[in-house]
This record gives C-alpha cells, sequence and structure tokens, in this order.
C-alpha cells in the first residue's frame, strides 16, 4: 500500500439547495467557493479555505429522490487502484453501491458499503501536476475527524483495517455504549468507530469540519436556519465539538480547540 491508500481525502454534500447551502456553510464554516465545471455532469461547488478546496458539493442527484435518503455529507478515502479496493470491499462481507467511473481530470472513483451498509466513497485520484499543499492540523475549514456510526463496532475496525490498512491507535471506554475505537492512518490517529446507539437509524460516517470556536458556531448554525442536535461537548483530547443538521436536513459537525 502506498502511503495514501486509506486517507481521507474529501468531504461532498449531496443537498436539493445549493444555494442555501452555500450561503449556510460560507457563514458557518468560513469558507469560500468557487465552480468546477466537468464535462456530462452537474454543476459542482468547491468549498475552499485558504484558496484550497477542501470540500464539495452537487446537486441532490434526481435518482435518490423518493427513496429515503436525506441530503448528507459522503467521505471519499483515497485508495490505490479503486477497482480493486471496490472487489476487496465484496469480498469481505460490504457491497458495491456505484461500480467504478472516471471524472475526467479528477480520478477514478466508486461508491461502496461495509458489511453493515454504510456508505464511503473511494478513489484513486488523478495525478496533479501540483498538488495542493497540506494544510496544518486542526486548521479552519479542513477536516478534522471522521466517525462510523457502525452496526457492530468491532467488526467494522476489522472490515476497515482489511480494507484500507487502518489501525487502532486506542480505545475510550464509554460505559454502557461500549468502546469507541481511535484508528489511525498511517500512524495518525484521524477518527473513531463506535457501535451506534439505537437512536441512529442506520450505520453511517459523519465527519467534523474545524472551526476556531464551538460557541460561535452554534450562534452562526441557528442564525443560518441549522438545527444542533447534540452539545457541545468536550472529547478526550480537549477538543470540543458539536453535531448540527443544516437547513435542507444533512447532517455534520464541527471542532474546535475551544469552547
Amino acid at each position: 500500500m502506498s502511503d495514501t491508500h486509506g486517507k481521507f481525502i474529501w468531504c461532498e454534500l449531496m443537498t436539493p439547495d445549493t444555494k442555501g447551502a452555500i450561503d449556510f456553510y460560507t457563514k458557518v464554516v468560513g469558507w469560500t467557493t468557487s465552480e468546477m465545471t466537468v464535462p456530462g455532469q452537474p454543476p459542482y461547488t468547491l468549498f475552499e479555505a485558504s484558496g484550497v478546496g477542501r470540500a464539495g458539493m452537487m446537486p441532490f442527484p434526481a435518482e435518490l429522490e423518493g427513496t429515503g435518503i436525506p441530503p448528507n455529507w459522503t467521505g471519499y478515502v483515497a485508495v490505490d487502484d479503486v477497482d480493486q479496493s471496490a472487489k476487496d470491499f465484496a469480498a469481505n462481507g460490504g457491497s458495491i453501491r456505484r461500480p467504478a467511473e472516471d471524472i475526467p481530470g479528477v480520478g477514478r472513483f466508486a461508491v461502496v458499503a461495509d458489511p453493515h451498509g454504510a456508505i464511503i466513497c473511494i478513489m484513486t485520484p488523478a495525478p496533479m501536476d501540483n498538488p495542493p499543499p497540506q494544510a496544518p492540523m486542526g486548521a479552519p475549514g479542513t477536516l478534522g475527524w471522521s466517525e462510523l456510526y457502525a452496526g457492530d463496532g468491532g467488526e467494522a475496525f476489522a472490515f476497515y483495517a482489511t480494507v484500507f490498512g487502518w489501525t487502532k491507535d486506542h480505545d475510550f471506554e464509554m460505559g454502557e455504549m461500549g468502546p469507541y475505537r481511535i484508528f489511525a492512518e498511517h500512524g495518525t490517529p484521524v477518527g473513531g468507530i463506535m457501535t451506534k446507539p439505537a437512536s441512529v437509524p442506520m450505520p453511517a460516517w459523519v465527519y467534523y469540519f474545524n472551526v476556531p470556536g464551538i460557541d460561535s458556531a452554534i450562534e452562526r448554525i441557528t442564525a443560518g436556519g441549522g438545527q444542533v442536535v447534540n452539545g457541545p461537548m468536550e472529547v478526550p483530547g480537549g477538543t470540543w465539538v458539536v453535531q448540527a443538521l443544516d437547513p435542507q436536513g444533512a447532517f455534520f459537525c464541527l471542532a474546535a480547540p475551544v469552547r
């Protein structure tokens, strides 16, 4: 495996109101936006921090309307060979939800699911002449943490360790909720996996974006028509987090070094 296999490289919002989402997230997270045009694809919005794309947005696909799938954020994980990784998902009890295909000039991607049905995207990015600079850990507007509410936390970690090469960093015991497994990608802790509580309707990945402070971000969430559903709360290590719904109903999370 290369040093990028298993690395979260992108998050993408699918929403029925792209204009409303731009207004909301530019204020809440502090992103700026630009448009990217890909032949044969719907308009694509880049959410940028310090002039570098950190996430993206596309209109909610017509074919998903009426399926019960809400507006949502989905993460992309880099893999060395997207076709092989999709086969690995299926061979280890997961499934391929959208077969691998090319996005001209961007890379080759597939939509896959783990054995309990949590959706994630995998991508082999196209080679870049001038890759964007890596942002410092915790930089505002970047992805700060990826978290899986799993059908079974232990089984899910074993699955992702097989397909992505993730390793155990340590467990944090949460009493009746069981262990919270912090996993590392090439030695760096980047996310957590836990068995989902009964209140979470289905296994799912959720994503935390970095902001400078949580209380002021909460004010921006509510002022923009969003809804806080959990938090603010301090997590081990001193980070403050909040979980919320945007005005269109997409679930997202924020993380900050201070309250």
